[in-house]
């Protein structure tokens, strides 16, 4: 029986180890956290996302958390419509729902379908030799057929096998997440400003998830949160203003952006594969961070058991990944555009094509959603 290495414990680790276990492997999972606590408040499963759970087994269990309905879309600082369409809308041409959920929703699902016995908590990886499989911790060396590195945007495994690449790096963005009771009619929308953008979306339990960006230095960061939010925010339309003043400040979380300038030249060497942020990070702007781990984690349990092998896995993510990160760093570029006369002008092209019918501007994502997961 096949035996397998994953290092890190987030979506993109725990999908994987799922799927390898659900394709005959036996799975090592090494997360240097003493518990699998999510990180971060809230994420977004698009129909993409949820056709690559359902090779798990998954994705019903998170198409039942859905809580878009009606109307949504882009609009003004001031509260006027730049976009606009339906939840069924979406859902009618891409055969789901774009389901976003609180993340610890999907982290249970997925160790559900993870085998307890495949757990090392607290356990941090020192080293992997990609020619061999060796992995080394504290608790001494193993070898594995495959290793998955699944350790994030700060990937000290990425780093060793590719030394020379550049680093992740910052796009000049700040962003922050945080959950907040939910206000009368709330509808998902994401409003932009001048260089700032603010997220609101309807989750399960009556509650909404908040995202906000804004232009930053990186590292930058202030005593109260909250009260930077209000600073930033407070003179937005509504519900902008109250969803800010019910945060809870504790629960306010705060990170800098970063993506990739540069692909990598490939996503293994040896017996190592790199997925996840490890392999492509990206900016949030098109919610497909997740996406594109999970979209990995199957890919690469397919290749490895039932396809080309680790070049096989290359092939099929290295294009894919590269593109949606240049478009999500597109994306971030326009939206925080701070110039007035090139704000206005964004905006105003925006509703030109809003004229064109409710479903123009919503074909464009057409290449992400309309993606399958490779069958056996």
């Amino acid at each position: 029986m096949p035996h397998a290495i994953v290092v890190g414990g987030g979506v993109g680790g725990l999908t994987v180890t799922a799927a390898l276990h659900r394709k005959g492997w036996t799975v090592t999972l090494y997360e240097r956290a003493a518990s699998l606590e999510p990180v971060g408040s809230g994420l977004a499963l698009g129909p993409n996302a949820l056709r690559a759970l359902d090779t798990i087994d998954a994705g019903d269990a998170m198409r039942k958390l859905a809580a878009f309905q009606g109307e949504g879309g882009l609009r003004s600082w001031k509260g006027g419509w730049l976009n606009r369409t339906t939840a069924e809308t979406a859902a009618a041409r891409y055969g789901d729902p774009t389901v976003v959920s609180l993340r610890s929703a999907l982290v249970d699902v997925l160790l559900d379908r993870v085998p307890p016995d495949s757990l090392r908590l607290g356990a941090e990886v020192e080293s992997v030799d990609p020619e061999t499989g060796e992995v080394v911790t504290a608790g001494g060396a193993e070898r594995a057929d495959l290793v998955v590195a699944a350790d994030g945007i700060n990937s000290r495994i990425r780093a060793a096998l590719f030394p020379g690449h550049p680093a992740p790096r910052s796009v000049g963005l700040t962003a922050w997440r945080f959950l907040t009771p939910a206000v009368p009619d709330p509808r998902p929308t994401e409003t932009w400003g001048r260089g700032r953008v603010f997220g609101v979306m309807p989750i399960a339990d009556g509650e909404i998830y908040c995202y906000a960006t804004a232009p930053a230095v990186p590292g930058t960061t202030v005593p109260d949160e909250k009260a930077e939010l209000d600073r930033l925010f407070g003179d937005w339309h509504d519900p902008i203003p109250a969803l800010v003043a019910n945060a809870d400040p504790a629960r306010v979380l705060r990170n800098d952006i970063h993506d990739m300038a540069e692909p990598l030249p490939s996503y293994h060497r040896g017996r190592v594969a790199l997925l996840g942020d490890a392999a492509h990070p990206m900016t949030p702007n098109l919610g497909q961070g997740a996406c594109q781990a999970i979209e990995d984690a199957v890919v690469l349990a397919h290749e490895v058991t039932d396809g080309g092998g680790l070049p096989a896995y290359t092939a099929a993510r290295l294009p894919r990944t590269t593109g949606i990160v240049r478009r999500s760093h597109n994306l971030a570029r326009l939206s925080g555009l701070s110039a007035p006369p090139l704000a206005a002008l964004r905006d105003t092209a925006i509703r030109a094509a809003n004229l064109l019918g409710p479903g123009a501007l919503l074909k464009q994502a057409d290449s992400l959603f309309m993606w399958q997961p490779p069958r056996a």
